[in-house]
């Protein structure tokens, strides 16, 4: 992407950094949908029951059994594949569309290739269970069972998707009306001013809610003992350190030295460290609150304010 820099600057812009090392990206899928509206005449009989009138009534059939482990495990190719994807982007503020580094498309675009594989057999797996589950449908459902609601196969009903959509103006405009090109080129840098702050707002939500976490579980007590934790409550902390440090573009220096304290704080501390050393434990606890009184007076004044940006 070069939109954003076209005219010549003395000092890039966070804008402009998005716009020339980033490339917009969706995920999108096809879902078989397992629930289906009653019909107006279902409905009624339904209503009759209550003594109410079908047309005051909404109601809706469930058409196979989503607990059941083929189906779960189709549902968690999705979510895997879905969390792999935020966790590898920027928001940009556009439905559906994301922002990945151009220099990891190939990483990221053969990890979905691998997810889309997943999808596969586990599509394969659910197929194969389909007769039971339809058999488990007419016999849950009752009258209700409506043959007509389930396909013949569920392959091909489930797929996974990505796609490089263009957010920025047509080239062609540019010779064809260059005052509209113009004013593309300022809309599509309005959307990467956005995209900036959304990243911010990202950030900044997403180490609130994981310091808040972990400080919560090292401070007190509960029936006299120290509060439990998992290892996650550290790992996560840390996963993030490593996600920050990968997508962030240095728009907002208040945000790094926050992330920088925070690290500070758990470097080199493992789960079992705060179990054991309870002076630690107090006060990595004492530490990180610091860190989350201030990142919670940040969200409170968010989404527009201006914290301690670089100069342009």
């Amino acid at each position: 992407m070069t939109t954003l820099l076209d005219q010549p600057t003395t000092t890039i812009t966070p804008a402009e950094q998005l716009c020339s090392t980033m490339a917009a990206m969706r995920l999108s899928f096809t879902w078989f949908g397992t629930r289906k509206t009653l019909s107006p005449d279902q409905r009624a009989r339904a209503a009759e029951s209550f003594g109410a009138e079908g047309s005051y009534l909404s109601a809706g059939k469930k058409l196979i059994d989503v607990k059941h482990p083929a189906f779960r495990a189709v549902s968690a190719v999705r979510n895997r594949a879905t969390s792999y994807f935020r966790g590898m982007s920027l928001p940009y503020p556009e439905p559906a569309i994301r922002l990945v580094r151009q220099d990891r498309l190939d990483g990221i675009t053969a990890s979905m290739s691998e997810f889309r594989e997943e999808l596969g057999e586990a599509v394969a797996n659910l197929d194969r269970a389909y007769d039971y589950l339809r058999s488990a449908a007419r016999e849950r459902l009752g009258s209700l069972y409506n043959e007509g609601d389930y396909p013949e196969s569920l392959r091909g009903l489930f797929s996974m998707d990505v796609d490089f959509p263009s957010v920025e103006p047509p080239d062609y405009l540019r010779q064809l009306n260059p005052a509209l090109y113009r004013q593309e080129c300022q809309r599509v840098q309005a959307r990467f001013n956005e995209a900036v702050e959304l990243a911010e707002q990202a950030f900044c939500e997403e180490l609130a809610k994981l310091v808040s976490h972990l400080t919560e579980r090292l401070s007190g007590t509960e029936d006299g003992k120290p509060r439990v934790f998992r290892d996650s409550a550290v790992n996560n902390l840390t996963e993030f350190f490593e996600r920050f440090r990968q997508l962030n573009i240095g728009s907002n220096e208040q945000l790094d030295s926050l992330v920088a304290d925070a690290q500070r704080v758990i470097r080199g501390v493992r789960p079992q460290h705060l179990r054991d050393d309870q002076s630690l434990r107090q006060h990595v606890a004492t530490e990180l609150s610091a860190v989350q009184s201030v990142l919670d007076g940040l969200l409170v004044d968010r989404p527009r304010r201006n914290i301690l940006r670089r100069p342009k």
